[in-house]
């Protein structure tokens, strides 16, 4: 038992108003003489004693008053077992299923509205809504998850629950993905060197099975979502900067097309530094340590280069859909905290039930005949 607001029981004061009221409204005795007894030499008086007249009225008023103060500090119970409804979820895009006598169902959206709603549109973070769910609901709740197969709404690794939950895949049909098309190299000018030109056509056919495009003209930049290749040993001119400023990507050789200091994201064999990267805007600037030549460069001799800085210049997206089957939650997190019960409500009825006593025995007959 703890209190939400300790300071009322400050209220426990006013239960010296009762006490007093009934000190000060004692019965009075008015002496009556008796004409044999006048002669009589007068005694010592006893001193008079504190007597309370009707104290089960004034026990009652107390104890009303006393459950007054205690509710205005809150009393909160912690510990105590909480009863609750079997949940069912059921992700949004699936139609709900009968739901099992005294179950609550909801859909596995943000707020968890109820079944009897429509379904929320958009796709929803199933992981996270679940992990949310698990530690709103009270340790034991039993819960059923309703969820399409295959599953969408991944954030890279199963869900960690404090409960084991009856998971029920749906099949779903899904529409085949789009092929994500690669990168197109655009280099500019046309002095390059052979060996050069040899590497980035490798790495163009390895990516797309094409040969290497045309050169760009000499004003000219990529176009949205093409690589542009900077092989003269100058800066980047105005337009190209606003290029990669815009989220562009340039494979660079000089170290006047890159600013500031890069970051190492390609190592070879030897560990060596092949490819820094720098950061300009949105966009960024791959530049080659030596020049792009087997010789200078050994990195490009390396079965795995091609895609190693593809995933630099496009970083693979993580996955949308997986088979809901192997998307079980596991079990094993901490379980929720127990929430505490308040007990404003059995405190209210327990002060209507005092408060009608009060009023019967204060109202009642027989009292008034006894006065």
């Amino acid at each position: 038992m703890s209190l939400l607001f300790p300071l009322g029981l400050l209220a426990l004061a006013s239960l010296l108003v009762p006490l007093l009221i009934h000190l000060a409204r004692r019965h009075q005795y008015a002496p009556l003489e008796f004409a044999a007894l006048r002669w009589l030499r007068a005694k010592a008086r006893p001193r008079q004693r504190i007597r309370v007249d009707e104290w089960p009225l004034l026990l009652v008023r107390l104890l009303l008053l006393a459950a007054l103060a205690v509710l205005l500090a809150r009393p909160l119970l912690h510990g105590a077992p909480v009863q609750t409804s079997p949940w069912v979820v059921v992700a949004p895009g699936l139609s709900p299923p009968t739901l099992p006598a005294g179950s609550e169902g909801r859909w596995l959206a943000p707020g968890l509205p109820p079944l009897r709603d429509a379904a929320p549109a958009g796709q929803q973070p199933v992981s996270s809504l679940l992990r949310e769910l698990d530690q709103t609901l009270p340790e034991g709740t039993a819960l059923t998850v309703y969820v399409p197969d295959p599953m969408r709404g991944l954030d890279g690794e199963r869900p960690r629950l404090s409960r084991a939950v009856n998971w029920r895949p749906v099949a779903m049909p899904v529409a085949a993905p789009v092929q994500d098309t690669a990168p197109q190299l655009r280099v500019s000018g046309d002095d390059q060197d052979p060996s050069e030109r040899g590497v980035l056509d490798a790495l163009q056919r390895a990516w797309s099975g094409q040969p290497l495009s045309a050169p760009l003209a000499t004003d000219a930049v990529p176009e949205q979502g093409q690589v542009g290749v900077w092989l003269v040993d100058a800066p980047l001119p105005p337009a190209w900067q606003a290029w990669v400023h815009d989220g562009g990507s340039v494979l660079a050789v000089s170290t006047k097309a890159a600013t500031g200091t890069g970051t190492t994201v390609l190592q070879d064999a030897s560990g060596k530094a092949a490819v820094m990267r720098h950061a300009l805007g949105r966009g960024q600037v791959l530049r080659f340590t030596a020049a792009l030549s087997p010789d200078a460069l050994p990195i490009v001799r390396e079965p795995s280069f091609p895609r190693r800085l593809l995933e630099q210049l496009r970083p693979l997206p993580s996955p949308q859909l997986a088979p809901a089957a192997v998307q079980a939650p596991l079990t094993g997190a901490s379980p929720p905290l127990a929430q505490p019960r308040e007990l404003a409500a059995w405190l209210l009825a327990v002060i209507v039930l005092l408060f009608a006593l009060e009023r019967w025995m204060a109202t009642a007959p027989r009292r008034g005949a006894s006065a």
